[in-house]
């Protein structure tokens, strides 16, 4: 039988290899938003490089590295203002079905994946469109990040929050944008 010293002991390092397990799990979590218009009109629109500055907040440059903008496989090069600070990561298209964006039969399920690194970063995100109505769509984004070095695991274990929020207000300013033309860039935060 272990003393009282003993068990405290071996309690602390079974909490202490919990916490640190904690900690190096990624961080996941899901959005979803209604969008008041038919789905092939909102993948068109998402899917659109021209549409991007309209409503993706911060934005300042998106621009491919390796193939066709929007396409599986494609390298872009995306750079985002936050605050005082630019960030630089490369986003690769990892999943895009259909690929024709026209005519998507009723049943389907409209996928864009895609996997972002940046310093200290991995994120992937899954994007599902499906039909809520005849006029309406549901877009659900699972995202799933990763952090590395000191300080993103600190930003990542304090303010898990802040990312959700940066994720649901694109996809405000998407669902702005689309039903009503409102551009982020003539907002007035």
């Amino acid at each position: 039988m272990p003393s009282a010293a003993e068990h405290d002991e071996q309690y602390k390092s079974t909490l202490s290899h919990t916490q640190k397990e904690k900690k190096l799990r990624p961080m996941k979590y899901t959005v979803s938003i209604e969008i008041a218009l038919p789905r092939e009109k909102v993948a068109q629109l998402l899917a659109d490089p021209a549409q991007l500055p309209k409503w993706l907040r911060g934005l300042v440059l998106h621009e491919p590295l390796s193939g066709e903008h929007g396409q599986l496989g494609t390298k872009s090069r995306v750079v985002m203002q936050m605050g005082q600070r630019k960030i630089e990561c490369t986003e690769t298209i990892t999943r895009r079905e259909p690929a024709d964006l026209r005519e998507i039969p009723k049943t389907s399920v409209v996928h864009f994946d895609r996997e972002i690194v940046g310093e200290g970063m991995w994120s992937a995100v899954r994007d599902r469109l499906t039909e809520a109505g005849p006029e309406t769509t549901l877009w659900e984004s699972e995202n799933e990040y990763r952090f590395s070095g000191f300080l993103m695991k600190l930003v990542g274990l304090l303010m898990p929050g802040a990312f959700r929020k940066q994720s649901r207000q694109h996809m405000q300013d998407f669902k702005a944008f689309a039903e009503q033309g409102k551009d982020v860039r003539e907002a007035k935060d």
